[in-house]
């Protein structure tokens, strides 16, 4: 039982908070662009990394460090990429207009 709550536990700790992933999923839908598509890289990015968390990937990335280190800049480079984006939407802020007929 306490296996069980504690891997709902970790699971709504993932899906209930805000984070960049769903605030992007939200500010497209709202927007209405591209929301298949975000929406199907979002799901099967993270389907991806459950079953890697989950095949043990921790296991192997404690094998071999050098992988680790290549992780490692890999995603600091995709967070300053993602980073600059955000700095510049925020510099060049756009209005919303919504459609009104759907």
């Amino acid at each position: 039982m306490y296996a069980l709550l504690a891997g709902l536990g970790t699971g709504l700790s993932l899906i209930v908070v805000i984070g960049a992933q769903n605030a992007l999923v939200l500010r497209q839908g709202v927007l209405r662009q591209h929301v298949p598509a975000i929406v199907a890289i979002c799901a099967g990015s993270d389907a991806v990394l459950i079953a890697l968390g989950v095949g043990g990937a921790g296991a192997t990335l404690a094998a071999w460090p050098s992988v680790m280190t290549v992780v490692r800049w890999v995603g600091a480079a995709f967070l300053v990429g993602y980073g600059v984006l955000a700095a510049r939407r925020v510099l060049r802020p756009a209005a919303l207009a919504l459609d009104a007929t759907p």
